[in-house]
């Protein structure tokens, strides 16, 4: 199967009144297991999708992830979730099946997701709120940070106060419980980059619900937040330009201190 068929055409991300225009929030579903699902939430307009590779009830295997990329259209950012694996395998996966993103969302250090970052096109590096890594964000060398609940991947909302500090200097998505229900107050409490939402749109570990994750677009492209300058809210001034870069491994020496 190829192509977006059964939500051919593709004319990119909804926009005017009723889902927002191209100046909202950039959008990642994640946990993403068939094609169903990754094409209806591209046809809502969904920026990002991710695949687990990680041990989870999400879980993923590569020759599954490869079928459905092959049907996506070269717009959408595909980010393999990978949980302290070896640098190399993360590299190696994401490069072989053609992702356009890593998500770091485990224990790496500075040294190892500056390695991997220096070898994939865009490296997201997911940290918990109220995490001393968050002030040092930049010691990491990541484009974007994906802050989460304390317990991450748990599903569960934190308190957005302590978001105000990584959300005001840096992009990030907003991640943590995030549902139809809240995202629109998410989005206009905390002004994130983007934000992220797995188990929110779901109706069983997994699979996407259609209506929660349509409700979930609706919400997040009709939220309003107060813009400040930077990457926020500016299509032409974002952290990196995914649709353009295509860089692979680099040859770089090893300059990171984890062994794969």
């Amino acid at each position: 199967m190829t192509g977006r068929a059964p939500y051919e055409p593709y004319e990119g991300p909804p926009t005017g009144p009723e889902m927002g225009d191209d100046s909202t929030v950039f959008i990642k579903i994640c946990g993403i297991t068939c094609a169903e699902d990754a094409l209806l939430a591209t046809a809502l307009g969904a920026d990002a999708l991710g695949f687990i590779f990680a041990p989870s009830r999400r879980q993923v295997s590569e020759r599954v992830v490869r079928d459905i990329v092959g049907q996506l259209p070269p717009d959408v950012m595909t980010v393999g979730v990978f949980r302290n694996t070896g640098r190399a395998r993360v590299v190696e996966t994401v490069n072989r099946i053609g992702l356009r993103a890593a998500q770091l969302h485990g224990d790496e250090s500075p040294a190892t997701t500056k390695w991997v970052a220096d070898r994939v096109p865009v490296t997201i590096r997911a940290l918990p709120a109220g995490s001393p890594d968050v002030d040092r964000f930049d010691e990491f060398g990541a484009d974007l940070l994906l802050l989460d609940a304390p317990i991450p991947g748990a599903g569960k909302v934190f308190d957005w106060a302590m978001a105000d500090g990584p959300s005001s200097i840096r992009p990030m998505l907003l991640a943590g419980g995030l549902t139809p229900d809240n995202v629109g107050e998410a989005i206009e409490r905390v002004d994130p980059y983007g934000v992220d939402v797995a188990s929110g749109v779901e109706a069983a570990p997994g699979r996407k619900d259609p209506r929660l994750l349509r409700a979930f677009m609706t919400n997040a492209r009709a939220a309003r937040p107060t813009r400040v300058e930077g990457y926020r809210g500016d299509p032409t001034n974002r952290p990196f330009d995914w649709q353009q870069d295509e860089a692979g491994p680099t040859g770089e020496a090893d300059r990171g201190t984890d062994r794969p």
